[in-house]
């Protein structure tokens, strides 16, 4: 199983530039990959920034949206903003998408509301890939990006028959929720059904998010929290009764994730503690 890091982007009142040194130190200790966390009415670094800013300061770590409110963006804007991190980062990129929850104040630019998102979605999807195709846009002459752009691997949220779809035909795999393992292994039953009956070979990617706070724990529940409330107190709590703040519940993870298939675990933090990047690496690597 792949072990990744995730970036405190959407720590509240992160630091900003501390981003770019936890990209730097998560990939000398050796994650395998560093992933966002996305929300656009909170204050946090957005995901484009924060992935490129890991981008620049790194060079084998995967880099991972997780996930993405993508019907919240002009498709061609995105395509191009993701088109440029792929390419900065030398094609170390995979983009997670979904189309998000009803939560209207994430959806800020005039004209991209929550109503028809699924629909939106869809049509973005075609839009990226002409854009990474090269394709021209605007009606004129000319591409969005640079020739030779390649075709970024995209993974999926969303427990819904469209999200799964989307994941079979569009996708190399699934992102869970950052939820109990026993509320995300239906989810990968299900990202594995649709996987197969779209005649897709194989096995989709299955991507397990887990939050931790090591030397905060407090702190890091807090934090949590606060992100989620905003989709009421059950989640919130739910959310945040699966943070790990101790070695046995780390090691549980682990183990409980493995056990349904997980080809990958993100551990998400709850604070912009530096520290925690050896204090996670000394149990889980």
């Amino acid at each position: 199983m792949r072990i990744g890091i995730g970036l405190p982007n959407q720590v509240r009142n992160v630091r900003p530039r501390v981003v770019p040194a936890w990209a730097e130190r998560a990939e000398k200790v050796g994650f395998l990959s560093l992933a966002t966390v996305g929300r656009n009415a909170y204050p946090g670094v957005a995901d484009t920034v924060a992935l490129s800013a890991a981008a620049a300061v790194t060079s084998r770590v995967e880099l991972i949206s997780g996930i993405l409110l993508a019907p919240a963006w002009p498709s061609i804007l995105l395509a191009k903003e993701l088109a440029g991190i792929d390419g900065v980062s030398g094609g170390r990129l995979t983009a997670g998408l979904g189309v998000g929850s009803v939560r209207e104040d994430d959806f800020i630019a005039d004209g991209y509301g929550p109503r028809g998102r699924g629909a939106r979605f869809d049509r973005d999807l075609e839009t990226f890939r002409s854009v990474w195709h090269g394709e021209p846009v605007g009606g004129g002459p000319n591409p969005a990006v640079p020739e030779g752009t390649r075709q970024v691997p995209l993974l999926f949220g969303g427990a819904a028959p469209a999200a799964l779809n989307r994941m079979a035909r569009w996708g190399e795999g699934y992102i869970g929720g950052s939820l109990p393992v026993s509320s995300v292994r239906p989810s990968f039953d299900a990202a594995r059904d649709a996987w197969q009956r779209a005649g897709r070979e194989g096995e989709p990617r299955l991507v397990a998010l887990v939050y931790f706070a090591l030397g905060d724990s407090d702190a890091g529940k807090r934090n949590v929290h606060d992100y989620y409330i905003a989709k009421g107190e059950q989640t919130a709590a739910l959310v945040t009764g699966t943070l790990c703040d101790s070695t046995e519940k780390l090691e549980q993870a682990l183990s409980s994730f493995a056990d349904i298939g997980a080809t990958d675990i993100i551990f998400n933090t709850g604070t912009d503690d530096i520290d925690d990047i050896e204090r996670l690496a000394d149990v889980v690597l």
